[in-house]
């Protein structure tokens, strides 16, 4: 072939490629928006009831699963509701007109599913669904298996049935009342209604002669009559209502009005079967629930709108749910909790006289309360303050006995520094005697020694003035001192001393102000107590290794004081120990300095510990807050 051919025929064979992919990518785009209209369409659901508005239980189911509908389901659902409002005579020349109208209404569009609720829709659907919808799903709901008619069942429906237990409802009153002699069922006089009291008087016959019960059935009589007949019941009566649609003279009732009406009259307790009358007219028990029936029934009509098969779908039967009690129908008419069954919820549970007042009684033993609490709170405080007050003379006191102990063995360094300014000023006097003499006296001289004679005695004044301070008796008070100045003020007070015993004190303050709030004479006596007893420690230390060394220093809100000296440091097991009344280490010793320490500096809000230098010593510290 020749080339130019191969060539065409390339060509032509790539534009048929790109034909097909643009046709497939525009068929496939049309599919998609296809489906997502038909996904965004809404389905109807049509909702099929046996009772009308007015009629309480219906009411209340119709809500539950309309309500349950629209939480399950994923698409958007239009939910139509038709009402059969020949239940209660079973008219069926107006049946006809209603499927008439049906058959008319959704003639364009039939509905994607049809629930039926309740035995008289189901019995409707299913009699007229030839003509009507033949094609459309059914889901008879909330229905009594025994009033399903199996043989009109297709394959295009499903069943969420519910169980009447009758039995149990019967059981649950002989439980609470065992002493019952006879039940009046309250039952009205329709098609539906007639049937139920046929099959009470078939299911219930073994368990009532067992039990030499008698049953009366009022489905024949009028309101009125029913009204007297349950006012005036023979002793150890009970009576359980299920339904009074039409009563025996054809007048039409709601299930609300006639029940609150003969609740109201009845000489007996009465009990029921449904939730919805679970308001204040019944005892309670196990009874349906509107609210859990409506979840099977809502998820089964979600799997037939999302295409399952009818037939293929079965659920069990929604049972009673577990017995429920009010708690002011058990008071009125005297019924023991300790007869309900295991597992019973008790509603409406009124409060006792405590718990109604219970706001107003607890303010008033509150106030109470309060008062006795305030008035033993000043008491106490009082006690308090007069045991502190004693606390404190005591610990003055104490603390003034080892000023003056510690005086006593300070008394010659401190006689032998008075001793010294007196001796200067006796000098200086003899000498302004003498020139006194002279026939020419030395006024500059004379002056000259006045003013050492002035100055010595100020030096002999100080001495006593310290002295009458840490001697006096005073009381514990506390002032804003500054700690560094406190440490000074001690040292020089010492200072004579130190000297003749030839230890050196040093002192490494901090350049700053240490403000604490302290008794200025107690917090002086306790750095004495630890600078003499660090001097007593050095004894035996040789001469060219004493010092004794105070320091200061400031840690976040506190401030620190710590004494150190070079002795021979305390044994580890008695670091303790030293702060405990009447421990010594020296003869003589009264035992008290350590432990008299601890009381003041704990009574500033401090604490004072021992510990071990690592070089040889002990050191002594002290932590106080600052001001």
């Amino acid at each position: 072939m020749a080339p130019s051919q191969t060539s065409w025929l390339n060509t032509l064979v790539f534009i048929c490629m790109v034909v097909a992919v643009l046709a497939l990518s525009i068929r496939q785009t049309a599919a998609e928006e296809r489906s997502g209209n038909a996904a965004a369409q809404p389905k109807t659901v049509l909702l099929l009831h046996s009772f009308g508005t007015d009629f309480p239980q219906g009411s209340a189911w119709t809500t539950e699963i309309q309500n349950e509908l629209n939480r399950q389901s994923p698409w958007p659902l239009n939910i139509q509701q038709q009402y059969l409002l020949t239940t209660r005579d079973r008219d069926d020349a107006a049946e006809t007109k209603l499927a008439d109208y049906l058959k008319t209404l959704y003639a364009g569009r039939p509905p994607d599913l049809i629930v039926a609720t309740n035995a008289a829709a189901a019995r409707f659907v299913q009699q007229h669904r030839a003509n009507l919808y033949p094609t459309t799903p059914m889901l008879l709901a909330a229905i009594e298996p025994r009033r399903i008619e199996p043989s009109m069942l297709t394959k295009q429906d499903a069943v969420v049935a519910l169980r009447f237990d009758e039995i149990s409802l019967v059981r649950n009153i002989l439980r609470l009342l065992p002493k019952t002699k006879s039940i009046s069922v309250i039952l009205g006089n329709s098609p539906n209604e007639r049937f139920w009291a046929a099959e009470a008087q078939r299911t219930l016959g073994p368990l009532l002669r067992a039990n030499k019960v008698q049953m009366i059935f009022s489905n024949e009589r009028s309101f009125e009559e029913i009204l007297t007949q349950v006012a005036n019941l023979p002793p150890y009566s009970a009576v359980l209502f299920l339904r009074l649609s039409v009563d025996g003279t054809g007048a039409v009732f709601g299930d609300k009005e006639p029940l609150k009406r003969i609740s109201e009259v009845a000489n007996a307790p009465v009990f029921s079967h449904d939730q919805v009358y679970f308001s204040g007219e019944i005892v309670g028990g196990p009874m349906f629930s509107a609210g859990e029936g409506a979840l099977p029934i809502a998820a089964v009509a979600t799997r037939m709108l999302r295409g399952e098969k009818a037939a293929g779908i079965e659920v069990p039967p929604v049972e009673f749910s577990p017995p429920k009690y009010d708690w002011r129908q058990l008071q009125r008419w005297h019924i023991s909790e300790g007869r309900l069954p295991r597992g019973s919820e008790i509603y409406f549970r009124q409060a006792s006289l405590w718990q109604r007042n219970s706001l107003q009684i607890g303010l008033v033993t509150a106030v109470a309360a309060q008062v006795v609490l305030i008035l033993a709170l000043l008491n106490a405080n009082r006690r308090r303050q007069f045991a502190e007050v004693q606390s404190r003379q005591r610990l003055a006191e104490l603390a003034r006995v080892v000023r003056f102990s510690t005086a006593g063995e300070l008394t010659a360094s401190i006689a032998h520094e008075i001793n010294q300014p007196l001796a200067a000023i006796l000098t200086n006097a003899e000498t302004a005697d003498l020139i006194l003499q002279s026939s020419k006296p030395d006024i500059a001289e004379l002056k000259e020694i006045v003013r050492d004679i002035w100055r010595d005695d100020l030096r002999a004044s100080e001495i006593m003035r310290r002295m009458n301070t840490l001697l006096k008796k005073t009381r514990f008070e506390l002032k804003n001192l500054d700690l560094n100045d406190l440490v000074q003020d001690t040292i020089e007070l010492l200072a004579t001393v130190a000297k003749a015993r030839n230890v050196p004190l040093v002192s490494v303050t901090k350049s700053d102000a240490l403000p604490i709030l302290g008794d200025h004479v107690q917090l002086q006596q306790v750095i004495l107590s630890l600078v003499v007893n660090g001097i007593e420690a050095m004894r035996d230390t040789p001469m060219e290794k004493r010092i004794v060394t105070i320091r200061t220093s400031r840690l976040e809100k506190f401030t620190e004081l710590s004494v150190s000296d070079r002795g021979s440091g305390i044994p580890e097991h008695k670091l303790k120990e030293v702060f405990e009344p009447f421990y010594t280490s020296r003869a003589g010793g009264m035992g008290m300095g350590l432990s008299i320490a601890r009381t003041i500096v704990e009574a500033h809000d401090g604490m004072i510990w021992a510990q071990n230098r690592g070089h040889g010593g002990a050191s002594f510290r002290i932590k106080l807050p600052l001001s």
